[in-house]
């Protein structure tokens, strides 16, 4: 019985990041999140404010920001269910990366896809004339991008909980209905009573006040970063607890061999 040691351990691997990156832009329906919803939704619930409320259309552009952002993030995140249902993660197992390697490069793919829906949003307000100043323009789009890391760790949290076949349906009209009861498609002050109640419950209100802060009366106060915090802890707790559950060591038949931590057992010997 022979045994082939796998080198150390991989925490990160920019290669992986890379093939990540790749995959996500290939898939269509991502594709359609990241380039045509979020400006299709801005100028659906934006359009009307464009003349009478120059405050309104920046307030709704800045959201929509948001929302596309949310999308990217969250559907990277969710991508795991599919990936743990193929047994693409098994079979990571069976290399150098980590498994919170594999957590980390998925929060990194979704991050660095969260820029584009900002960047397009953002673009299309200033083509359409709304009037911020440049620190303006600079901060509500970084963070608008910081705000979107509770949304990545919110698609992670449904990634492991949510079987393959539901997650992405699931995913879309949760974040719609968490994006209106939150305040993110139109002003909340202009939003009935009721659902005024409803919005501080929604983890997109927080997002919405920390990355519109440049632009509101109120700015950002102590109280809009904890509620951020907050609910980002609630995901990452849920993720973690989730996490340690579906990666509880054990051996895999593979190929004829037993693999364990970090070794491969040649032939039918046993551990």
């Amino acid at each position: 019985m022979s045994v082939t040691a796998v080198r150390g351990p991989v925490t990160f691997s920019p290669t992986y990041l890379v093939l990540e990156l790749r995959r996500a832009l290939r898939n269509r329906r991502t594709m359609i999140f990241l380039l045509i919803m979020p400006p299709v939704f801005f100028l659906l619930f934006g359009h009307g404010y464009k003349d009478s409320e120059p405050a309104a259309f920046a307030y709704v552009m800045v959201s929509m920001a948001v929302y596309g952002a949310m999308i990217a993030t969250t559907s990277i995140g969710a991508q795991v269910s599919v990936e743990r249902s193929q047994g693409w993660t098994r079979q990571l197992r069976l290399t150098s990366l980590r498994p919170t390697g594999y957590v980390l490069t998925k929060v990194g793919a979704a991050l660095i896809l969260g820029v584009v829906p900002i960047l397009i949003v953002l673009g299309v307000g200033a083509s359409m004339g709304a009037q911020l100043s440049a620190g303006e323009w600079i901060s509500v789009a970084v963070l608008s991008w910081f705000c979107s890391l509770v949304f990545a760790a919110f698609g992670l949290f449904i990634g492991y909980l949510i079987p393959a076949e539901n997650a992405m349906q699931f995913m879309g009209p949760v974040l719609a209905l968490m994006s209106f009861f939150g305040g993110l498609f139109q002003p909340l002050d202009q939003m009935p009573q009721a659902l005024q109640d409803i919005a501080p419950w929604m983890p997109t209100y927080a997002v919405g006040l920390v990355a519109r802060s440049p632009i509101t009366d109120s700015g950002l106060t102590v109280a809009h970063v904890a509620d951020l915090l907050l609910w980002t802890a609630v995901f990452v707790a849920g993720t973690a607890v989730l996490f340690r559950r579906d990666t509880k060591p054990g051996l895999m038949l593979v190929g004829g061999g037993l693999y364990g931590s970090g070794c491969r057992i040649e032939g039918g010997g046993s551990v």
